[in-house]
């Protein structure tokens, strides 16, 4: 529950007062581990992960300049496939960040990194497939590209990446 009041926190207060970056760059945005946030074993659980990385995304979103058009054209951000590496855990009441950047895409997909830093060090590194839509229809890779003003070419994307499209594309074609 305590998410949607950052939620509503990060629409009210934090997207108005966020500062721009470039369509590439690394955004970050810090938070705290809150009781309701973790499990039995007191830490921050892995359910909470993959909701934070939604509000996180959602920051970058601003950041780049891309929530005026979005909420213009009605685009929605769908995720496609996530993968998680878990390295340390995150204790009650600790402060983190979390730094998130576009590192790809290719003719369907944007690729997204997720990192949690504390002052302990890195505790989750995460990449997110995802596709924009509208209307049922998906958003072309370029007409977003478009709208944040990126005119370069595309990163070269990191090899773990690589390996993870090739992976997602051997399941699929196993499993049809």
């Amino acid at each position: 529950m305590n998410l949607y009041f950052r939620f509503i926190w990060l629409f009210l207060w934090r997207i108005g007062h966020c500062k721009k970056i470039g369509f590439i760059d690394s955004s970050r945005i810090n938070y705290r581990v809150l009781p309701l946030d973790c499990d039995i074993n007191l830490h921050l659980t892995n359910s909470r992960y993959p909701a934070f990385f939604d509000l996180a995304r959602t920051y970058l979103i601003a950041e780049i300049g891309l929530m005026k058009p979005f909420i213009k054209n009605k685009w929605f951000p769908i995720v496609n496939a996530a993968e998680f590496t878990y390295i340390r855990d995150i204790k009650p009441f600790e402060k983190f960040t979390i730094e998130t950047k576009i590192v790809g895409w290719d003719e369907k997909y944007f690729y997204i990194e997720h990192r949690i830093l504390t002052d302990r060090g890195l505790h989750c590194i995460a990449h997110v497939r995802g596709v924009f839509m509208c209307r049922g229809k998906q958003v072309p890779i370029e007409t977003l590209i478009t709208a944040a003003g990126y005119t370069n070419d595309a990163p070269e994307m990191p090899a773990e990446v690589i390996k993870w499209k090739q992976f997602l594309q051997l399941k699929k074609q196993r499993n049809i």
